[in-house]
């Protein structure tokens, strides 16, 4: 049985990118754009490539994959990077793992293809995080800005930051919940050219995901995990 997936694609200036990324999902994965205030035609750009476009106002990654999740009606929803870092077509071993019952949360883990892809002070942040998350139970490597679940069970959890720390109150709260998450390998590639990064592209982009991510462990969603 055919089966549209839902993808939501959170987008800021990303107009280099789009076209592939766009191009490049799997037959029956229907884009989502969530416009996050670009400068550079990335929402005409989108549009023209048959994506639904969604405007979101109000700064933050969170608060882009919320809007998407909100203008999503598939039981399936993939979360995905709008810069080209990803092949889209991974979604569908994460789609899978849902579908077949080995996960309630599928992520991917990030495979750098080359050194640039990752720059070391956001590989080693992430790695910080990921060990104090492991600590408190929730079984990751990488806080990754790819994931596939159910979109009720996603909007159910109350995920609440609306910045970068959107994706660490979403795994704890997962892990709380007694969720199946489940890693899977992702290759992981240098951004598209003529696009910048908001958080990994430099040492004050990483600094601020980690305070929000600092922010998130604080709260302490886990309910004394």
């Amino acid at each position: 049985m055919h089966t549209t997936i839902d993808v939501v694609l959170p987008c800021l200036d990303e107009a280099a990118a789009l076209p592939a990324v766009l191009t490049g999902l799997p037959p029956g994965y229907r884009a989502i754009v969530v416009d996050n205030g670009s400068t550079d035609g990335s929402p005409t750009i989108a549009a023209e490539c048959g994506a639904r476009v969604v405007h979101e106002p109000r700064r933050g990654y969170g608060a882009a994959v919320h809007a998407g999740l909100l203008a999503a009606d598939a039981e399936l929803v993939c979360v995905l990077d709008a810069d080209g870092s990803f092949d889209p077509a991974q979604l569908s071993g994460l789609v899978a793992a849902v579908r077949d019952g080995r996960a309630d949360l599928a992520v991917g883990r990030r495979r750098p293809v080359s050194a640039d892809a990752w720059p070391w002070h956001a590989r080693t942040g992430n790695a910080l995080v990921a060990a104090l998350l492991r600590r408190r139970g929730v079984p990751v490597h990488d806080i990754s800005p790819v994931r596939v679940a159910n979109r009720a069970a996603l909007l159910g959890l109350g995920v609440n930051d609306r910045a970068f720390g959107y994706p660490l109150e979403l795994l704890l709260r997962a892990a709380a919940a007694g969720w199946r998450i489940l890693e899977l390998d992702v290759t992981y590639a240098p951004r598209a050219a003529g696009t910048s990064s908001k958080v990994s592209g430099s040492v004050r982009g990483t600094l601020r995901a980690t305070r929000d991510f600092a922010g998130a462990l604080r709260a302490d969603v886990g309910g004394g995990r």
